[in-house]
């Protein structure tokens, strides 16, 4: 306790540390649950407990909704009471689960259909690792000017510049397709930086306007079909792998 009392609470990053663990803890148990409800459905002789999807007045309600509302209420008692240890933690863990509940079902609310088991259903599991890695990231990161002293104003600049930049290369990241990638850069320069650098995805707005003949050639080596499966693979051992009559992508698609 006396170690957390020290790296966390002492350096004001216990409510991070709370989020964080919430949202980790949350994407576990409700990938377990609706994989279980998943091979339940499949094979009704197949052990399943109780488990089962949510409805009301014959609407599934997807996990999500709880999401959203958890996220909805302890943004609203942070704002108008702004509590101290230990409500600030609880508040902070109740939102790290809530994010979870509603980045799990990311390929829903943004294709506005039940894809969840689907292949675009891949696209909730890179949600929740991209929020997982930048609630990492914020959890680690200190202020690069200080927070004990005021900064000079040299450095304030200097703070603003490095912003800018960090900004500019995560906004190429973005435009090259590489949209974890950017997501991440916000918060650590240097991801930012080196997904910058190299190569776009063929299908991104960078690679249609500048790139063509063997730089292009290159791109669709580099982001072709191998690398989607080797990231489809990963994304299926986290999250579970799609229905099998799901078409596969080919097309260097994955974030």
């Amino acid at each position: 306790m006396g170690w957390f009392q020290q790296t966390f609470v002492g350096s004001e990053r216990s409510a991070a540390f709370c989020a964080l663990i919430g949202f980790v803890a949350a994407f576990v148990v409700v990938r377990g649950i609706t994989r279980r409800i998943r091979a339940k459905a499949s094979a009704p002789s197949a052990e399943g407990g109780g488990l089962g999807d949510i409805h009301i007045g014959g609407v599934h309600v997807h996990h999500q909704v709880w999401g959203i509302l958890l996220v909805l209420l302890c943004g609203l008692l942070e704002f108008r009471y702004q509590p101290g240890p230990p409500w600030v933690q609880v508040l902070a863990t109740l939102f790290g689960i809530g994010a979870a509940l509603t980045l799990d079902e990311f390929a829903l609310w943004f294709h506005l259909d039940d894809v969840y088991w689907g292949e675009q259903g891949r696209q909730s599991v890179d949600a929740i690792l991209i929020g997982g890695a930048i609630g990492a990231v914020l959890l680690v990161q200190a202020s690069p000017v200080g927070t004990e002293e005021g900064p000079g104003p040299l450095a304030v600049w200097a703070y603003v510049a490095t912003i800018c930049v960090n900004l500019a290369m995560a906004g190429m990241c973005f435009l090259k397709g590489k949209i974890a990638t950017g997501m991440l850069g916000i918060a650590m320069p240097l991801v930012a930086t080196v997904g910058a650098i190299r190569l776009a995805k063929p299908a991104s707005v960078w690679a249609r306007r500048r790139y063509s003949g063997r730089r292009l050639a290159r791109a669709e080596r580099r982001f072709g079909a191998a690398y989607v499966e080797r990231h489809d693979r990963l994304l299926d051992l986290i999250g579970g792998a799609p229905d099998a009559e799901r078409p596969s992508r080919k097309d260097g698609s994955a974030p």
